[in-house]
């Protein structure tokens, strides 16, 4: 299969190891493209959500994939997100073309690019963390109840139905911490001159031009691997937003062990990611 060539991809907000990621979705888009630079804005694995007893053979591929792409030449940068936060102790590790950061600033065509997840705007985070880890299990159920009930939905003849896009939209201030969310982000990026600022984090894909009164910038979120299945790519000067059709998910069963043998190491990825030290 042909692979589309790309200068930039970004994805974030994947959620390896919760009942919520579309893993199989993601190995088929990853398996369409063949990019220059890779940046995995945050959240990943989700090692706050992490269960022994669920981490799918379909998971583990996405992960080898990942490392694929740097053993092939791709540059990839790993940015620390609030649910993979315990990869911050390795921040500014380098592994060959794989490099873990908390952000990352890039020149796209003569332009400055600032990338980060996002999760320095959310005070519960930082606050109330165990709040946020209840509210991420909370939010990992609701997506496996959303799936059964657009499974009978389908079986009906009716259209699929988002429990979590309807409760954000009903919310005032789940609608307000979106807004403030893009607006502090764009001020910090007009005010470090940076023509684009990349974020994750809130799952909500977007390209839009925001202005103030010191400047202008292009806030982009990459939207997430949980209901949206949304992907950034950037290529000969211009932004996109991808969005994944149900009907590429086929796509993925061609995805074989042989096109992911680089580091098929399970004990050298558990001490990464869940070595407490």
């Amino acid at each position: 299969m042909k692979k589309r060539n790309v200068d930039v991809v970004v994805i974030s907000d994947v959620h390896l190891g919760t009942y919520g990621c579309h893993a199989k979705e993601l190995l088929a888009y990853l398996a369409d493209i063949k990019p220059k630079t890779l940046i995995l804005n945050g959240d990943i694995i989700d090692i706050w959500n992490f269960r022994k007893s669920y981490f799918p053979k379909s998971h583990l591929k996405v992960v080898k994939r990942l490392l694929n792409f740097a053993a092939k030449g791709t540059k990839v940068y790993y940015i620390t997100g609030n649910h993979d936060e315990m990869l911050r102790k390795f921040a500014d590790t380098e592994m060959g073309n794989f490099t873990i950061v908390n952000k990352v600033v890039l020149e796209l065509d003569g332009e400055k690019a600032w990338f980060f997840h996002g999760d320095i705007f959310d005070n519960s985070v930082h606050h109330a963390k165990w709040i946020a880890k209840l509210g991420g299990i909370g939010y990992d159920y609701l997506i496996l109840l959303n799936r059964f009930i657009n499974w009978i939905l389908v079986k009906m003849g009716r259209e699929p139905y988002s429990l979590s896009k309807k409760i954000k939209a009903g919310v005032k201030k789940a609608v307000k911490f979106i807004s403030d969310f893009e607006t502090t982000a764009a001020e910090l990026a007009i005010e470090n001159n940076y023509t684009y600022v990349v974020c994750g984090h809130i799952h909500e894909p977007k390209i839009i031009k925001k202005q103030n009164k010191k400047g202008e910038v292009l806030y982009l979120n990459s939207g997430d691997w949980i209901e949206n299945l949304t992907a950034l790519e950037y290529n000969k000067g211009q932004w996109k937003m991808y969005q994944h059709s149900n009907e590429k998910v086929k796509d993925a069963e061609i995805y074989t062990d042989t096109e992911t043998e680089f580091i098929d190491n399970p004990q050298l990825l558990a001490t990464l990611l869940f070595d407490k030290k």
